[in-house]
């Protein structure tokens, strides 16, 4: 069983606090608390007063605040409390153990302001000193009413272009990643409609955990669920800057050049050789464990047959050997996916086939 350590100070507060809580009415002939001994508020360890690490002076003794219950309200009366804040409106972060873990006093936990206070230790909170919290869940707070020395940027790294690549945020002037935890299209929307890569809703456009290799530093952004209708990446709902649980080799990478899928070689444009264009390059798919579903997926998203699948042909090298990649093997559809790239499939580019094994389709029901 965890036993926080107590200072003889902590103990003390701890003992005023109980009697106050007991024994409300109660008149004392002598004073467990120390004269002039008023709380002072400060943020630590930032780049201006206006930002860092929350501590408290309580018993002339600087302690720290935990992260248990914090919220936006919590920040806007600490803002509000140093002259942080303005009469713009300007919102108020927070970050848990951005600025460093603090002392080893955990004077505040469970604070739930409601924003009207005009002094932190005003809000609800539990008895001074007494909480589960350690060092690493010291909060810090972010004064939306002080200029930021860095406005957040956004680039795709290691990729073959600026359109795709290791997604990265700078944030407070250091460049760092995103986690993959609930990454989808939308997000992806976001990122290249914000960088000018596509406006798409994202339905074709790619997202690979750790296709561009792993970053390093900071991970800045977890859990992002946009909606697709942010202009840009930290306005969607996520986690708290810097914090997560992930790892490197769950960095998310984004390919902003959608797929296309055309057939080569035939006589119309519903037959030949199937070929894909991915990362803005065309190229075949091999004929391994293809089948009818497979082909139905093909002719239908091209707009070339809504016949049943008995009929639509498949051949492999009918239509000639291709050139270049490779980029689909072992794909095995059901026949309801409405792109051929969100049938199964092996990685993109790797496959064990030759172009004399490249497939052809023909969706006329010739």
């Amino acid at each position: 069983m965890y036993i926080p350590r107590l200072s003889y100070k902590t103990l003390y507060a701890q003992l005023y606090n109980a009697i106050l809580m007991f024994l409300p009415g109660i008149k004392f002939k002598f004073s467990l608390r120390p004269p002039s001994r008023s709380p002072v508020l400060l943020l630590v360890d930032g780049r201006t007063e206006c930002e860092g690490r929350v501590e408290v002076m309580y018993w002339g003794e600087w302690g720290t605040v935990c992260d248990d219950g914090w919220g936006t309200a919590n920040s806007a009366v600490v803002c509000k409390q140093l002259g942080c804040s303005n009469s713009s409106g300007d919102s108020h972060s927070f970050q848990i153990s951005s600025f460093g873990a603090g002392s080893e006093t955990v004077w505040l936990g469970d604070v739930k302001c409601t924003g009207a206070e005009s002094a932190l230790w005003e809000c609800p909170h539990a008895i001074w000193g007494t909480n589960n919290c350690f060092q690493s869940n010291n909060i810090g707070v972010i004064c939306g009413g002080e200029k930021p020395l860095f406005d957040p940027e956004l680039r795709l790294f290691g990729g073959r272009t600026q359109c795709e690549g290791r997604v990265e945020v700078k944030h407070r002037g250091e460049w760092g990643t995103v986690c993959e935890k609930h990454w989808d299209n939308d997000d992806v929307a976001v990122v290249c409609r914000q960088l000018g890569c596509n406006n798409s809703h994202g339905e074709n456009l790619s997202f690979q955990a750790s296709s561009f290799k792993a970053g390093a530093g900071i991970i800045w952004l977890n859990e992002v669920e946009c909606t697709g209708a942010e202009s840009a990446l930290w306005e969607c709902p996520h986690a708290m800057w810097g914090l997560n649980n992930c790892n490197h080799d769950e960095d998310i990478g984004v390919i902003c050049e959608a797929e296309e899928v055309r057939l080569v070689g035939g006589r119309t444009q519903c037959e030949g050789r199937v070929e894909v264009k991915h990362r803005g390059e065309w190229g075949t798919v091999c004929h391994d464990h293809w089948e009818m579903a497979n082909t139905v997926v093909v002719c239908r998203q091209l707009g070339c047959s809504n016949s049943h699948r008995e009929n639509l042909p498949f051949k492999s090298s009918a239509f000639g050997a291709g050139s270049g990649w490779i980029w689909l093997d072992d794909v095995n559809c059901t026949g309801d996916e409405s792109a051929l790239w969100e049938c199964p499939h092996r990685v993109w580019g790797l496959s064990n086939c030759n172009h004399d094994e490249d497939i052809g389709v023909i969706c006329d029901g010739e």
